[in-house]
C-alpha cells in the first residue's frame, strides 16, 4: 500500500530500496530493545520511516548528493555502441561534443586494431574490473597482465596519433557538384 501511494515519488525499485531500509531499521530497533503497543503503532513507525527514506533519496537525486545525481542521469554502457547511441555531455559546447565525438569513434575504429588480449585489458580497465579480478578470470599473473596493458595503451596511443594525420576519403556524393549542371543550354545566337 505504501509504494502504491507514493508511486509517484520515485520510481518502483527506489520505492522498495526506501521500504526495505525502513524496515531493517525497525528491525535494528526491536533488536536493541524497542518495542511497540500495537500493530497500528507498527504500521505508523514504519510509515515514517519509510517517508523519510524516500525524502532523503529525492534530496539525493536532486542534486544533493552529486554522485546520486550523476547516476540517475548516468547511461547504462551496455547499450552504448554498435546500436548508435551517443554519450552525450549536456555541458559540453557543441564544439567541445563534436570533437569528442570525433575522438570516440577513431578511439572505437583503431581500437580494432588492438589484439583481443589488449582490447582485454582495456576494456576491463575502462569498465573498472581490477587487475586482480581480469587475472583471475583469464588466469594471467600481475606481471602479463601489466605488460599486456602497457603495450595496449602504447600502440592505442600511435593509432590514434597516426588516424589524427589520416585525412579520411571522400565518398562519392561529396564529389560531385552543388546545384544544376549547365551541359544542356543552349547558347543564344
Amino acid at each position: 500500500m505504501l509504494l502504491r501511494i507514493h508511486r509517484y515519488r520515485l520510481r518502483r525499485e527506489d520505492l522498495e530500496d526506501c521500504y526495505s531500509q525502513a524496515t531493517l531499521e525497525l528491525l535494528a530497533q526491536v533488536r536493541h530493545g524497542g518495542s511497540f503497543t500495537n500493530r497500528l503503532h507498527v504500521g505508523n513507525a514504519l510509515e515514517l520511516r519509510f517517508v523519510s527514506r524516500v525524502h532523503d533519496r529525492r534530496r539525493a537525486l536532486s542534486g544533493r548528493s552529486p554522485m546520486q545525481a550523476a547516476l540517475e542521469d548516468a547511461t547504462a554502457l551496455a547499450v552504448v555502441g554498435e546500436s548508435g547511441t551517443e554519450v552525450v555531455d549536456r555541458n559540453a559546447s557543441v564544439e567541445a561534443l563534436v570533437l569528442l565525438r570525433h575522438e570516440l569513434r577513431t578511439i572505437g575504429s583503431v581500437a580494432r586494431q588492438l589484439t583481443s588480449d589488449q582490447r582485454l585489458v582495456l576494456g576491463s580497465q575502462v569498465s573498472g574490473e581490477s587487475c586482480a579480478e581480469l587475472c583471475a578470470r583469464c588466469g594471467w599473473s600481475r606481471e602479463k597482465y601489466r605488460k599486456i596493458a602497457q603495450r595496449a595503451r602504447s600502440r592505442l596511443r600511435a593509432l590514434m596519433a597516426a588516424a589524427e594525420l589520416c585525412v579520411p576519403l571522400a565518398d562519392a556524393s561529396s564529389e560531385e557538384l552543388p546545384g544544376p549542371t549547365y551541359d544542356h543550354v543552349i547558347p543564344h545566337t
